[in-house]
């Protein structure tokens, strides 16, 4: 059995990232992944004609600092998104009162999550209170006017892939303090959205793994135990088992605990892994000839209470060419569209990108429709949601060492948690705590 320093479970951004600060400190480390590949929620696949798309996570934006400064120390180019001209919005009601009521309430919620302290939300002075109630509820007691709130509750399953009545109140203001506020999440220009990048975010996590070498990053090599004395942690997966001091989890809460661990996991930290949701999202690729909507005036971006698709983007390359609509399905409107056979899946979403943008939608040249919560290694995405009673109950575990066994990913981090800068923080972060811990 070969003996490392620390072993690191998972390959994306957070594991990686976490490898790349152990290494950086002269410490022996390997990294185990499920997947033949490396990337988590990042995942880009280039077409035929070499267009790339990015079938999971894609856009970072100007204040996050840390993903920006591992693209730039990488190599990793970057590009705008596209943002000019107008974006489609088919809601109901006069919109322009209605977006008024919106801004208004954004501001109560960005004054709310003011309140919280970054690193122990729990803590807050109105945790309990807001963590006793959905998201859903407290709309309710709000929001008086109905259009309002339709498009309140849409920009909620935007966000968090979920309904609003799936989501602790507290859980919405923990997300909009991580990332400074509702604006930064929401904003295309200035906001997360702003940029892409050239080769697609895997590429990140594919540069990651070639500076740590072949011999250190292991895939299709799933965990499936982990057990720990006083002085030493033996990771097992089907085939060999990994020696170490200590190990970082670098994957989402919902697979931690599919790992059989000796000495057991604490109660607190299993129950918690247990209350952590992931959201669900189908991601749709419609690739065009060219970006016909432009010369209409159009973005790409659309946004309506009518699905399947509910929110789109303009998703073409630098280039401009080819044109790509990148469509998506969440909360409710996946579920539903997951029964669908795939003729029927394809047909109910083009029917909206031509309800958007025309009959020249009806007949993309490519459609690529990514499920993540069929992913086997990921089962949902962006990332994990607390319900109500998660984080007053159970949010003091969510980075609490387990003897040797740290943790790292999106979910984790203070600061833009569930987005690659979460995960980029997350396993530096560990990777510290490991540091201090070995001296």
């Amino acid at each position: 059995m070969k003996q490392f320093d620390v072993v690191v479970v998972g390959a994306g951004l957070a594991g990686l990232c976490a490898a790349r600060r152990l290494s950086q400190a002269r410490l022996s480390v390997a990294v185990l992944e499920a997947r033949d590949r490396v990337g988590g929620r990042t995942w880009s696949r280039a077409l035929a004609d070499g267009t790339v798309l990015d079938l999971g996570g894609q856009w970072i934006g100007p204040m996050q600092t840390r993903v920006l400064a591992l693209a730039r120390e990488l190599g990793v180019a970057t590009f705008p998104t596209y943002n000019e001209g107008e974006t489609q919005r088919l809601l109901p009601g006069n919109l322009e009162p209605v977006l008024q009521n919106l801004v208004l309430l954004f501001g109560k919620l960005d004054a709310m999550a003011e309140q919280i302290p970054v690193q122990q939300p729990w803590t807050a002075a109105n945790a309990h209170e807001w963590d006793a109630q959905t998201f859903q509820t407290w709309l309710l007691a709000n929001v008086t006017d109905p259009h309002t709130l339709v498009l309140a509750r849409l920009v909620a399953t935007a966000l968090f892939t979920v309904e609003a009545d799936e989501l602790s109140l507290l859980h919405v203001l923990v997300y909009i303090r991580s990332a400074g506020s509702i604006g930064n999440l929401t904003n295309v220009t200035a906001g997360a959205q702003e940029l892409r990048f050239v080769a697609g975010a895997q590429e990140l996590s594919r540069r990651l793994a070639a500076q740590l070498g072949d011999n250190h990053v292991r895939l299709s090599c799933p965990v499936r135990g982990i057990e720990q004395t006083s002085q030493h942690v033996t990771v097992r997966s089907d085939d060999t088992s990994v020696g170490a001091r200590y190990a970082i989890m670098a994957v989402p809460a919902g697979l931690a605990d599919r790992v059989i661990y000796l000495p057991p996991l604490p109660g607190r930290r299993s129950h918690m892994h247990q209350r952590i949701a992931p959201g669900e999202v189908i991601k749709i690729h419609c690739v065009y000839a060219k970006p016909f909507w432009r010369l209409r005036g159009l973005n790409g971006r659309a946004m309506t209470d009518t699905g399947p698709v509910t929110v789109t983007f303009d998703n073409s390359p630098a280039s401009g060419s080819p044109g790509v609509l990148v469509a998506f399905v969440e909360a409710d409107e996946a579920r539903q569209f997951r029964l669908l056979s795939d003729a029927q899946r394809r047909r109910a979403a083009l029917d909206c990108l031509v309800r958007f943008f025309g009959p020249e939608a009806a007949e993309p040249r490519e459609y690529v429709e990514t499920d993540w919560s069929e992913e086997e290694w990921t089962r949902g995405c962006y990332g994990g949601n607390f319900p109500p009673g998660g984080w007053s109950r159970y949010g003091a575990a969510l980075r609490e060492p387990f003897g040797r066994v740290y943790w790292a990913g999106a979910e984790t981090s203070d600061v833009w948690m569930n987005y690659m800068e979460g995960a980029v923080r997350s396993g530096e972060r560990a990777a510290e705590e490991v540091i201090a811990a070995i001296g």
